[in-house]
């Protein structure tokens, strides 16, 4: 009977001590019915084996699970990581990113600063990635633990068991058409970015040189002109946001979409060549200066057209897209207009 005091003893310490004696008497009398009269070493193990492990045994005992989250709340457990834990990274590197960039007096150097808001903003994507995975695994971990139910088959985001009709709320959706969340992130990151430098520019936006009496810097632009069009820099933020937001929305290429992003695209690039037609938004000391360091040859016109012109082919490339996409059929064929 050595084997079968060691195997009590195995399930009985995994148990809370006032349960013990009676399980205990349970068990042993338990294995008793299970062995033959005259049992031998073999038969004890036979009966052992048929019960299976001690831990798994204890377990059944106390009606728990012996694992972290189940079958039954494991792909809803994902789901959510998937949709919580880029949502909060992103947050985390963007409030970071315009925070240094609002503090920026111009004293460092920029690239420096640049370093340091990606370093900085890893480290804190990181924390917060840990901290979203912690909890949503706790609350989890809880919830399996706390909610009792017979049934392990797994439940959707509505919180009920998987059925056919389910599949009348899911659009098909052809992979050439998807609009990813990397895609709308991006492009949200984008436009946080180049805003926070627009209301910052005079002192990150420029030319900056190292000389014997230290670093010098020279602002592109003549700030109190280049504030003077914030209403209209405000509405490029705004179509930028919208569009973001029909993105995410639709979460699919379609025929309408594609129009309005091209509209949307071509929009900036007219603001630009406005804004930049007034001679006087650029910094009178860095165009002396450029022109210093070029022996006046440097066209400023020309820089203009350059830079329209790509912003234009940029516009052009990016509507295009939109349009293939919406115009692609499932099996990746274009579709006929």
């Amino acid at each position: 009977m050595k084997l079968v005091e060691l195997y009590i003893q195995e399930v009985m310490r995994r148990l809370p001590e006032k349960n013990r004696d009676d399980i205990a008497l349970e068990l042993k009398s338990t294995i008793e019915d299970m062995l033959p009269d005259d049992y031998t070493e073999e038969d004890v193990r036979e009966v052992l084996t048929s019960l299976g492990n001690p831990a798994v045994l204890a377990s059944n005992y106390q009606d728990r699970p012996m694992h972290l989250i189940g079958p039954r709340y494991y792909d809803l457990y994902i789901t959510l990581l998937k949709i919580i834990l880029p949502l909060s990274v992103a947050i985390t590197f963007i409030v970071l990113a315009v925070s240094s960039v609002l503090s920026y007096s111009g004293e460092s150097n920029p690239i420096e600063v640049l370093l340091s808001i990606v370093g900085n903003g890893l480290g804190e994507a990181i924390g917060t990635a840990m901290q979203v995975f912690f909890w949503v695994t706790l609350t989890f971990a809880v919830i399996e633990r706390t909610v009792s139910t017979d049934s392990q088959t797994p439940i959707t985001m509505k919180g009920k068991e998987w059925t056919p009709d389910d599949l009348k709320d899911i659009p098909y959706i052809p992979k050439e058409k998807r609009i990813s969340k990397f895609e709308i992130f991006g492009g949200l990151v984008w436009t946080i970015i180049w805003s926070t430098c627009y209301f910052k520019a005079s002192s990150i936006v420029g030319m900056y040189e190292k000389k014997d009496s230290g670093r010098e810097f020279t602002p592109f632009f003549n700030g109190d002109v280049l504030i003077g069009y914030w209403p209209l820099v405000v509405f490029l933020i705004a179509l930028e946001l919208h569009l973001l937001l029909k993105k995410w929305k639709a979460g699919v290429w379609t025929r309408k979409l594609a129009i309005v992003n091209a509209v949307y695209q071509f929009i900036p690039v007219l603001a630009f060549m406005f804004m930049f037609r007034n001679t006087e938004l650029l910094n009178p000391g860095f165009i002396d200066r450029i022109q210093e360091l070029f022996n006046g040859s440097f066209n400023f016109q020309w820089l203009y057209l350059t830079i329209s012109v790509a912003l234009l082919v940029a516009a052009v490339i990016n509507s295009y897209d939109g349009f293939k996409k919406a115009w692609k059929h499932g099996d990746g064929s274009a579709a006929s207009i």
